[in-house]
C-alpha cells in the first residue's frame, strides 16, 4: 500500500475517457471495453444463465466447490454497464469466499426507469432461492450498491428469506446528491461529479413521478429495521463518500449490524483495482473476513424475517 500506487491509480481515473453523466451511447459502450479489457483468470469459469425470466452471468472458480453464492449486482449509474462486465471483481470476491457468483443483467435507465431494475434484481434472487440451498451473501457496488439494500428492504417487507449479509461498495444512497462530500470531495475525486450522479438519477427516474428522496429509491432514507449484516466499504476521496455514511449511520439507528469501513487517499470503488492497488486487495480481504464471520455464525438456513410494514 504506497502513494505511488494510490496516485498512479488516482492519474489512470483522470486520463480515462469514461464520463460517467455522458452520452449513454458513447459511454456504455467505452465502459463495456474498460470492464472487459483484462480477461478473466484461466481459472474463473463463466456461463450466461436465466433466473425468473432474468438473465444472469454465472462464475465459479475451477476446483473449488462453492460454499454459498454471491448475489452481485453491478453500478453504473443505473444506466450503464452489466453482468458480465462485473464478474472481474464479483469473481475476485468469489475466490477470496469460496463462493459462486450470479451476476444480474437487470434493465437500466432511461429505456427501462424505476421500478424495472429493482424489478428484476427482485425476481433473480427469489428465483435464486428456489434453485440453490447454499448460503447467499447479496453485493453491490455503487448504484448496485442501492439496489442491494433496495433488495433487501423488499424481501424483509415481503417476508422472504434475507441473505446471510451484503457487502456495499461505495453504495449510491441518496439520490439527491445532497451530501456535503460532493463539494468537499470534488477535487479529490478522479472521475465522479456531481452533475453526472444528477444525469443519471434524472434517467432512473424519468416520467417516474418518483421524488429522489423516496426511500424505495434512496435508501439513506428507508425503513433498515430487519436488515441481515452490512458491510460497507467506501474510499476518502469520493463524492459518494457521505452516501455510504449516511446509510451506516440509518443502518445502526435501526439496529442493523453494520460495519462501515473507509479507506483513506482512495476513490470510488477502488476494490476494482486491487490487483495494482494495495488498499484494494486489502478491502476485498476484509470483505473476505466479514463473509467468513456471516457464514460461519450459524450453520442452519437463514431464518425468515419478521414482516416489517412499509
Amino acid at each position: 500500500m504506497t502513494l505511488q500506487q494510490r496516485q498512479f491509480v488516482d492519474q489512470l481515473l483522470r486520463n480515462a475517457p469514461f464520463d460517467l453523466g455522458g452520452d449513454l451511447a458513447v459511454q456504455r459502450p467505452l465502459l463495456e471495453g474498460l470492464l472487459t479489457e483484462q480477461p478473466l483468470p484461466s481459472d474463473v469459469l463463466t456461463s450466461s444463465d436465466e433466473l425468473g425470466g432474468v438473465p444472469v452471468a454465472r462464475a465459479t472458480i475451477d476446483g473449488v466447490e462453492p460454499r454459498g453464492v454471491l448475489f452481485h449486482i453491478h453500478g453504473g449509474g443505473f444506466a450503464l454497464g452489466s453482468a458480465a462486465g462485473s464478474l472481474g471483481l464479483a469473481s475476485d470476491l468469489a475466490r477470496r469466499t469460496g463462493m459462486s457468483v450470479v451476476s444480474v443483467e437487470y434493465r437500466l435507465a432511461p429505456e427501462h426507469p424505476f421500478p424495472a431494475g429493482l424489478d428484476d434484481v427482485n425476481a433473480a434472487y427469489r428465483a435464486l432461492l428456489r434453485s440453490t440451498d447454499l448460503p447467499v451473501v447479496v453485493s453491490g457496488e455503487s448504484a448496485g450498491g442501492n439496489l442491494a439494500v433496495e433488495l433487501l428492504v423488499a424481501v424483509r417487507t415481503a417476508g422472504v428469506t434475507m441473505p446471510r449479509a451484503a457487502v456495499l461498495m461505495s453504495p449510491m444512497t441518496d439520490l439527491t446528491a445532497g451530501g456535503a462530500s460532493f463539494a468537499s470531495k470534488s477535487e479529490l475525486d478522479p472521475n465522479i461529479t456531481a452533475q453526472a450522479i444528477h444525469n443519471r438519477v434524472g434517467d432512473y427516474l424519468d416520467g417516474t413521478g418518483t421524488a429522489p428522496t423516496d426511500p424505495r429509491v434512496s435508501p439513506a432514507f428507508a425503513d433498515l429495521r430487519g436488515l441481515p449484516p452490512l458491510l460497507i466499504q467506501a474510499g476518502s476521496h469520493e463524492v459518494l463518500l457521505d452516501d455510504a455514511t449516511a446509510l451506516a449511520v440509518k443502518a445502526a439507528a435501526d439496529d442493523v449490524a453494520v460495519t462501515l469501513d473507509i479507506t483513506p487517499g482512495v476513490a470510488h470503488v477502488f476494490q476494482a483495482f486491487a490487483a495494482i492497488l494495495g488498499e484494494g486487495d486489502a478491502a476485498l480481504d476484509r470483505v473476505a473476513r466479514f463473509v467468513e464471520e456471516q457464514l460461519s455464525a450459524r450453520n442452519e438456513p437463514a431464518e425468515q424475517p419478521v414482516a416489517v410494514a412499509g
